[in-house]
């Protein structure tokens, strides 16, 4: 598994501000996937022997956190968040009309390739609800038509 130089050099300096290897995980996880986006088998071995741990050990980090995926998605990974605050101020109708402009369910990936839609339990901003994630960038307060104009932005990006 070869890894760009800045992702190397990114975790060489990361090793350097923890006090155990299995600290860097999440954030190593984070910048693998990134890179390559998605995190592989070959990718999850590479980090297990890199901070020594085992394959399981990384597999179950990975499995804890909405925000990893052993599978390939969307450039954009679109989440949509109905948890209970979100789903009392639209959570749940923002997910169904994303799922409809985008012809896709929970965890499928649009055929260009462009967006994976995911509905998720809960991205934090519960006092700006309904909220949705695109990739690390949050979008609150929204409606049906901001939503619309935040997707369209994404697919102008995608283009570009």
């Amino acid at each position: 598994m070869k890894f760009s130089e800045q992702f190397e050099q990114r975790f060489s300096e990361m090793l350097t501000h923890y006090p155990t290897k299995r600290s860097v995980l999440v954030p190593t996880l984070l910048y693998a996937q990134d890179e390559t986006g998605y995190l592989s088998d070959e990718v999850i071995a590479e980090l297990a022997g890199r901070l020594e741990l085992t394959e399981l050990d990384v597999r179950n980090v990975i499995s804890y956190y909405s925000m990893l995926t052993t599978k390939p998605r969307g450039k954009y990974n679109v989440q949509v968040c109905t948890n209970i605050a979100c789903m009392l101020r639209g959570g749940e109708e923002l997910l169904e009309h994303c799922e409809k402009k985008l012809g896709i369910g929970h965890k499928g990936t649009t055929p260009d390739g462009v967006f994976t839609l995911e509905e998720v339990e809960c991205i934090g901003a519960c006092s700006w609800a309904p909220a949705a994630q695109v990739n690390y960038d949050f979008h609150e307060n929204l409606t049906v038509e901001k939503m619309d104009r935040v997707l369209a932005e994404y697919k102008k990006r995608a283009t570009q």
